[in-house]
């Protein structure tokens, strides 16, 4: 069907259509974009023609979803979490492995066969996974960064099983030598991205934080260079993709990078999806559907179990532990990948590679599911998890990123509000635009949010729903306006402060239900610091001097009319 602009036109057009019916259906998207692969795919209407370019799209979304998830993980994370995230990719390799090669065996499969289907069911789906994540806001959870980790893992099994599966197929052998050196390489990569970016980095990513425009440019440049620095050593693209982002994960601008990043990303990530729907292989579908059934029951089942006990006994929540197991809970896109290509050489048969692709079809959509609505789950079934939670575990809650004391723009006055923060003794945020004001803020160890008042994806994170004050010191009245509705409308019970620069602005503001709105020759940011320091933060504490003040600028408006008269 035409060229490949009209192939994606057309694909597009009924990916959209699919969407709006999922949406309708109240059902995930993603579920909608695997669906739609497999109507406009070989098996239906067959509309993909340049299947080399799709595939080219799909790697550019995987590409840019680990590079934002490694821009969301500190090297600190990555320390911190080492134990568990090992510890549980070891046990899930160890039990889910073992009972895939029994299960194997059990359905007749040769061992060679079995040993390569526990394999596929160790695999956990590194994009459904990511983007599940992402969309939910819970890259930053500690359940979230447990799961990331343990895919990482798999990333870098996964790159030796399909280097095992090619030197097998073409009648070589990975032996030691060869796996050392593939280490050695990667040890050195790491090496040489780590004194990077505390070297150069900072310095490089600061002078261009100056244009936004040139700051996305840099970071698409920095994360396509290094994944395929990384791939041209012998790994993956997504494990090269990710240790791109978390070389940025220190700096300041990695919000900001991550949220220019994220529409551009969601392009390229529905076409992976539909990908995948197009590539499954429905051969062979008779005779592989009793054993897919039976060994996605065990997928789902069984990985959010030996999840839970591993990090039950290493001492975390039962909540943490069963959105961990169930972020698990299906097998990857490697696995699929892994046995095709078997199978193209004859090391397994054609009904081990229709039983992973259904396998693959099965425990992505019931993950989907079960991950969309894991809080609700929990809810439900609290009480009959308390076996999986030792006494004193700490509670995942602490791990969200919540202040009570919100500060937008800091030069107008910041550094009064900052004071009485800290007098209060509660946690504060200042968010801020300017490069060289978050320098400043990162050395005088206050946590900020580098980017734009305006930006969704940034609001988003700071979760306003715990927010009780919000002060914002900057003056345009566009933005006052727009970030006031989003916040009122998000927390009505917040107290909001802000500047207006005229009495009609002022007004408008209050109209809007702002508690409070500062202009320069009423009211200073100084005396609004002392007025909080003297009556708290709560809304009421606002009420009286809010009436006041808008008595006076009445007063202060009718004067002006009779001037302007």
């Amino acid at each position: 069907m035409g060229d490949v602009f009209t192939q994606l036109a057309v694909v597009l057009v009924v990916a959209t259509l699919m969407a709006l019916l999922m949406r309708r259906l109240k059902q995930p998207l993603i579920v909608g974009h695997i669906l739609t692969g497999i109507l406009v795919g070989p098996s239906m209407l067959h509309l993909i023609q340049d299947k080399h370019s799709f595939e080219t799209f799909s790697e550019l979304g995987i590409a840019l979803l680990l590079f934002i998830i490694g821009l969301e993980l500190s090297v600190s994370v990555i320390r911190r979490l080492g134990k568990p995230v090992f510890l549980t990719a070891a046990a899930i390799l160890a039990t889910v492995g073992t009972i895939g090669f029994l299960v194997g065996s059990a359905f007749h499969f040769t061992t060679q066969e079995a040993i390569l289907l526990g394999l596929a069911m160790f695999f956990s789906s590194t994009i459904i996974i990511a983007k599940v994540l992402s969309d939910k806001k819970e890259i930053s959870r500690l359940n979230g960064q447990i799961a990331i980790g343990v895919i990482l893992l798999d990333d870098i099994v996964a790159t030796f099983a399909l280097l095992f599966v090619a030197t097998s197929s073409s009648g070589e052998v990975l032996g030691p030598f060869e796996i050392g050196m593939l280490l050695l390489k990667g040890v050195a990569v790491i090496g040489v991205l780590a004194l990077v970016a505390i070297k150069v980095l900072p310095r490089v990513v600061k002078s261009v934080a100056k244009s936004q425009e040139l700051l996305f440019l840099f970071a698409l440049a920095w994360g396509f260079g290094v994944a395929s620095l990384v791939s041209a050593v012998g790994f993956s693209i997504e494990i090269g993709a990710l240790f791109a982002g978390v070389a940025l994960a220190h700096l300041p601008y990695a919000h900001q990078i991550g949220a220019r990043l994220k529409p551009l990303r969601d392009f390229f990530v529905v076409l992976f999806f539909i990908s995948l729907g197009e590539n499954l292989n429905f051969a062979n579908l008779g005779a592989a559907l009793v054993p897919a059934l039976i060994i996605a029951a065990l997928v789902v089942i069984l990985k959010p179990l030996v999840v839970m006990t591993s990090l039950g006994l290493l001492g975390y929540t039962r909540r943490t532990s069963f959105k961990t197991g169930i972020n698990l809970s299906q097998i990857s896109e490697f696995s699929i990948i892994m046995i095709v290509l078997a199978a193209s050489t004859g090391m397994v048969g054609e009904r081990l590679s229709a039983v992973v692709t259904l396998v693959a079809l099965i425990t992505i959509t019931i993950s989907t599911y079960l991950m969309q609505y894991d809080n609700k789950i929990y809810q439900k079934i609290d009480h009959r998890l308390r076996m999986f939670e030792r006494r004193g575990a700490v509670d995942a809650h602490h791990e969200a990123k919540e202040y009570p004391l919100i500060l937008f723009g800091f030069k107008n006055g910041g550094h009064q509000y900052l004071r009485t923060f800290r007098e209060l003794k509660k946690k504060f945020v200042v968010v801020d635009y300017d490069p060289e004001v978050i320098e400043d803020l990162h050395k005088a160890n206050v946590d900020y949010l580098y980017g734009d008042a305006t930006d969704p994806e940034l609001l988003a994170e700071l979760e306003m729903d715990a927010a009780k004050l919000v002060v914002n010191t900057i003056g345009d009245h566009t933005i006052n306006v727009s970030l006031s509705k989003y916040i009122l409308k998000r927390n009505p019970e917040a107290a909001i402060v802000c500047y207006a620069n005229s009495y009609n602005e002022a007004a408008e503001l209050y109209q809007l239900g702002v508690s409070y709105v500062m202009l320069p020759h009423f009211i200073g940011s100084e005396r609004m610091s002392m007025f909080i320091s003297n009556h708290g933060i709560s809304k009421q504490s606002f009420e009286r001097y809010r009436e006041k003040h808008m008595v006076k600028l009445g007063r202060a408006a009718l004067r002006h009319k009779s001037l302007a008269d």
